[in-house]
């Protein structure tokens, strides 16, 4: 049981196809590792929230910042699962299925925590220096959630998945964007 777990998360961080073409992979027990992937990503979090939260304080000078209690962590990681998978469902099967998309929302909420495996490896954002690495885990996440959307949902086509997947943070940076455009005129 231990080695299948620890093989779901290897062979998610390794970007590896087969753990999404597998069905056994989204079996009965499925579930109950992804809860846990989301716990342990969600847990593992903190230690980079915090060097970040110290980054800011040395740098800006805003005093201590305290962080946000290990309850309020895991409730917002886990509601974050189910809004991210919800979107996901609804517009990658509801709304623009392929002729082939035959998926559940178990399916993807399975998918979407596999992906998440790669968060576990933040355990080393231990101080300032490697705060980069965090995006570098969020762009790994990104992509393998991609290639799992890519083959769960049956598309064949990555330009498809990755707009499907990412839309959500290119609509977020183009409000973005347009604030900063509202606020003097131009974008700089």
């Amino acid at each position: 049981m231990l080695a299948e777990f620890l093989s779901i998360i290897l062979r998610s961080i390794k970007l590896d196809k087969s753990l999404y073409k597998d069905n056994k992979n989204f079996d009965e027990a499925s579930i109950y590792y992804a809860i846990l992937i989301v716990l342990l990503g969600s847990i593992i979090s903190i230690i980079p929230n915090n060097s970040f939260l110290n980054y800011m304080n040395t740098n800006f000078n805003l005093g201590i910042i305290k962080g946000p209690t290990l309850k309020t962590v895991i409730i917002s990681s886990f509601i974050m699962w189910i809004l991210k998978t919800t979107y996901l469902y609804f517009v990658g099967v509801i709304l623009f299925p392929n002729k082939k998309t035959s998926c559940d929302f178990r399916k993807i909420i399975i998918l979407i925590a596999f992906a998440q495996s790669v968060f576990l490896l933040n355990l080393i954002v231990i101080n300032q220096a490697f705060l980069f690495f965090m995006i570098v885990t969020y762009v790994w996440y990104n992509i393998s959630l991609i290639i799992g959307l890519n083959i769960i949902l049956n598309y064949n086509n990555y330009i498809k998945t990755t707009l499907l997947s990412l839309a959500p943070q290119i609509i977020f940076f183009l409000y973005i964007l347009s604030l900063f455009r509202g606020a003097n005129g131009v974008v700089s």
